[in-house]
């Protein structure tokens, strides 16, 4: 009977004291994707990797413009090398300068198309880094946020898998974007667009051109 009172009481104890311990656990909410896009740091990130991308544009265009130019070359070289008042030896010379300048044009399809997959990972690249290096920035005043709060736990608002339902009551979404807006130039007060994804990748088209 002692023994049986005992384990009640143990039970009873370790109840009192989870209920305790959860009654002093402050938990708010954030919406990641809101602070990310509305973080003035993601729309000069996006700006940048939007200026590269144009510098990528007019350097292909260049390329092509090249390539439009050996083609209609090789079109004329080809009608010079059928002129039938040429000698031989001169339609020899001709058909071998043909050869090269169509090795010319295959060595710069190849060299565009290798461009563009090259430019296309750098910018697939410096979106992931840049995203990466934003979400940490705000990872981490959400953290110096709620410690001055006093709150323990922070749950993902805008994440379905991780929050089934939250009010605005403890919501720092707010509070944090201004922290983190803080020291926005003048210029750069719109949000950012929309993007999607754990990692939250600046919404940048990598496809060129």
């Amino acid at each position: 009977m002692k023994k049986l009172q005992y384990i009640i009481l143990t039970v009873v104890l370790l109840t009192a004291t989870a209920v305790s311990a959860s009654a002093q656990t402050k938990i708010a909410t954030v919406d990641m994707k809101k602070l990310f896009n509305g973080y003035y740091k993601t729309k000069l990130a996006q700006t940048s990797l939007e200026n590269r991308k144009t510098e990528l544009r007019k350097e292909i265009k260049d390329m092509a413009d090249g390539l439009d130019k050996a083609q209609t070359d090789y079109k004329t070289m080809l009608d010079q090398a059928s002129d039938p008042a040429i000698s031989d030896a001169e339609r020899d010379k001709r058909q071998q300068a043909l050869k090269d300048k169509a090795k010319e044009i295959a060595s710069s399809k190849n060299a565009i198309e290798q461009f563009q997959r090259q430019a296309e990972a750098q910018l697939a690249d410096q979106s992931q880094r840049m995203s990466g290096n934003l979400v940490g920035e705000i990872q981490k005043a959400v953290a110096d946020k709620a410690r001055t709060e006093g709150y323990s736990i922070v749950l993902n608002s805008g994440s379905v898998e991780t929050v089934v339902y939250a009010n605005d009551n403890n919501d720092l979404t707010k509070a944090v974007l201004g922290q983190l807006n803080a020291g926005a130039p003048i210029d750069v007060t719109a949000p950012a667009e929309s993007s999607t994804g754990t990692g939250m990748p600046l919404n940048i088209s990598t496809n060129l051109p």
